[in-house]
């Protein structure tokens, strides 16, 4: 047998763009490794904080994704993904800037489940910040204008610790302002036919939410194993 080399480190298809943060990742959430199950790279990107992000756009911090998506696909990276759904505005950037495929936001769900769903009913979104989600980020990502979303900005927990990046989290606390989010978009929104979440750190709770709403959720994590699995298709014949 014969085989070809080329890259740094093998194995591991999908390279994690991360946020520099420091609150807890708990398991779901895709920065704990032991959400997945295939091997991940991260590359951390220095000054890319979630305020910084979140609360401000993302200003300044596009050449450090590009230099850091271009790193992790020179390690051995077949596709690049990023924490934090607000990235969708660099999509087109990053697409263009590395040779692989790249999913920068769980957004881009968004067209697709749609298309999954009954004409009355529409998928909406569930953010970790409603009041800094702009037009900018929805368009980059193809999302309609009249897609529903929610927020976890009123909670106690959640937004405040994830934004502020906090060193402790009450997951009872979390979960519950995620909950009540999502059962507030549905009272608000009849139309209401699934949820996208956003936030990265929103699916660890992916579970509770959809048995609090009763609708189909959809996270980062569910997608970047449909693309994992496009890297590595299962072989049914021998």
């Amino acid at each position: 047998m014969l085989v070809s080399g080329g890259k740094s480190i093998y194995g591991a298809r999908i390279g994690i763009l991360m946020l520099e943060a420091q609150f807890p990742r708990i398991p779901g959430d895709m920065g704990n490794a032991e959400t997945w199950p295939f091997p991940v790279l991260y590359k951390v990107v220095t000054g890319a904080t979630p305020d910084r992000v979140v609360r401000k756009n993302a200003e300044g911090t596009l050449d450090r994704f590009i230099a850091a998506a271009e790193e992790l696909v020179s390690a051995g990276a077949d596709a690049v993904t990023t924490n934090c759904g607000f990235l969708s505005i660099f999509q087109k950037e990053l697409s263009a800037a590395v040779r692989v495929p790249v999913l920068t936001s769980s957004l881009m769900q968004v067209n697709t489940v749609n298309m999954l769903l009954p004409e009355s009913k529409k998928a909406g979104i569930l953010t970790i910040s409603k009041s800094t989600l702009s037009d900018a980020h929805l368009t980059a990502a193809n999302v309609p204008s009249d897609t529903p979303i929610g927020t976890t900005e009123d909670g106690a927990e959640f937004s405040n610790v994830i934004l502020n990046d906090e060193l402790q989290l009450n997951i009872e606390l979390a979960r519950m302002d995620n909950i009540n989010a999502a059962l507030k978009m549905k009272t608000e929104h009849s139309n209401l036919g699934a949820i996208i979440l956003e936030c990265t750190n929103m699916c660890p709770y992916a579970k509770d939410i959809q048995e609090a709403v009763g609708l189909p959720v959809f996270s980062i994590v569910n997608f970047v194993q449909w693309l994992h699995a496009g890297l590595k298709p299962t072989r049914f014949l021998s």
